[in-house]
């Protein structure tokens, strides 16, 4: 039976990450640890998973950059895609946790109560993020029909993909872990079954 892979990566660590901020669609590059975690990785995915068919990522430059370095050793350019960006946090991006609290004490219970249709202040929802990400990776996948596919993208955009296709409620989004450079891998089958292989995998 013809089956297609989808590795799902989150980026690299980047400058600032220690600090816990929402960073969403603001631009931060990766930390010199990140390029370095990111390198070991693209050692995991050249010996175990290559072929891969295709690499996308958001054209954010933490994940453009780990894609660059995933892809350069076998061979590939990848993609980028404005529509894997990580969610907008609107008036909350660069913020952290506990200003967020303070600032906006609300919004912010309502926000923990029920991140699934909650967006923070000119922000998005996770349901938002589903509505922009699913669609753009049932392409790709039909697009990839029996190939290994890499998608590098965002630590939220990556939780709405792993619920969506593991059945589970996007309001359990925040109990699925996603460590910087962490790797998932999925397999869809041609009767329509898909099996969730790895998760917030780290194998170096």
């Amino acid at each position: 039976m013809t089956s297609t892979t989808l590795i799902l990566l989150r980026h690299g660590r980047t400058l600032g990450s220690e600090e816990m901020r929402y960073k969403g669609h603001i631009d931060v590059p990766l930390s010199e640890e990140g390029e370095k975690e990111v390198k070991r990785v693209s050692e995991v995915i050249k010996a175990h998973f290559n072929p891969i068919g295709a690499v996308y990522c958001s054209d954010l430059s933490r994940a453009k950059r780990t894609a660059e370095i995933i892809a350069e050793p076998i061979g590939l350019e990848p993609i980028t895609m404005e529509v894997f960006r990580e969610r907008n946090f609107g008036k909350w991006e660069g913020m952290s946790f506990e200003e967020i609290s303070r600032a906006y004490p609300e919004e912010f219970e309502k926000w923990k109560e029920d991140p699934y249709r909650f967006s923070p202040p000119e922000g998005e929802s996770t349901e938002d993020v589903k509505n922009r990400v699913v669609p753009a990776m049932q392409k790709i996948l039909k697009r990839h029909k029996g190939e290994k596919v890499m998608v590098v993208s965002h630590g939220g955009v990556t939780r709405v993909l792993l619920c969506h296709y593991m059945g589970i409620p996007l309001s359990n989004i925040f109990k699925i872990e996603q460590d910087f450079a962490c790797l998932n891998v999925l397999e869809f089958f041609d009767d329509g079954f898909s099996l969730v292989r790895l998760v917030n995998g780290r194998l170096w």
